[in-house]
């Protein structure tokens, strides 16, 4: 009996072992698993992708937006913040399960990429036009709004360039001086569009308008929303300013994620397939009636 009792401990000490081995076996596989792949599993057993392990773990998204506003996109009431990018971060944050802080500490928008790439936003959303420099130091998503390139002219000045030829004709060839806003797409996009021009830089686009209507400048450079703006805010803009609306260059405004955050990339990128809301600029612009 004595031996049969050692023979059958022996058996349940290497039942035992071999579950032990098996279980650690099984969690070494499973931890290199993760490495390899890279996900997180968290405290609920649930497997996420660093990013959103991050988040989640933080309990808010933290979004880049411009420090200055950009009505309809974003701007601040009375502390509160509303627009359409403003919207867009917390639908998102929502979809997450966690809380939205917007961080403006950018005065440009170069800046808000700079503050993306350096790890102090886990997602810009911010007017951002998606331009090749800008995708050198972070992932744009697919575009959520796309708008044309449009000039604003001074009438009286724009009539002393041409001497009488078409718009078009000189527009092709334009040698005149050119207004845009510094540190933003269009001060890289002037550069291709009108390697003529004589360019002036300032530091924001009203600065841009009050060089316009002086006849500093004879034309400014901007997206259709922003230069439509302008005749729409103030009718009788009209008579003093004309719009270009170039038909063959296009603005494409998308959200940004860090390099390597490419399943927040995934993630953003579905979100927006998955919206059924349309979204032009006639719908801005109707937007800046309120």
């Amino acid at each position: 009996m004595q031996h049969l009792l050692k023979v059958i401990s022996r058996s349940a000490r290497c039942a035992a072992l071999a579950a032990f081995f098996c279980v650690a076996s099984a969690v070494a596989w499973s931890a290199a698993a993760q490495a390899q792949t890279g996900v997180v599993r968290m405290d609920n057993g649930v497997l996420l992708a660093p990013e959103f392990a991050r988040i989640i773990n933080r309990g808010e998204l933290v979004v880049a937006l411009l420090g200055v506003d950009q009505p309809p996109f974003f701007e601040e009431k009375n502390g509160k913040l509303s627009g359409f990018d403003v919207d867009f971060a917390r639908e998102i944050a929502q979809k997450l399960g966690v809380r939205v802080r917007f961080n403006r500490q950018a005065q440009t928008f170069d800046g808000v990429v700079t503050l993306l790439a350096e790890g102090q936003a886990d997602v810009a959303i911010s007017k951002l036009s998606r331009t090749l420099s800008r995708a050198r130091v972070v992932s744009f998503s697919a575009p959520y709004l796309s708008l044309k390139r449009a000039l604003l002219l001074n009438r009286v000045k724009f009539a002393q360039l041409a001497r009488g030829r078409s718009v078009p004709e000189v527009i092709r060839a334009y040698t005149g001086t050119i207004g845009v806003v510094a540190n933003s797409s269009y001060a890289d996009y002037v550069k291709a569009n009108f390697p003529q021009a004589d360019v002036r830089q300032y530091p924001t686009w009203p600065a841009v308008l009050s060089a316009l209507d002086s006849g500093e400048v004879t034309a400014a450079y901007r997206d259709e929303f922003e230069v439509k703006r302008v005749l729409k805010i103030d009718p009788t803009a009209s008579l003093r300013l004309r719009v270009v609306t170039l038909q063959d260059l296009e603005d494409t405004l998308g959200m940004a994620v860090n390099a390597s955050d490419q399943a927040l990339l995934g993630f953003i990128n579905l979100y927006l397939a998955d919206r059924s809301e349309r979204f032009d600029v006639n719908v801005v612009l109707q937007a800046t009636n309120h």
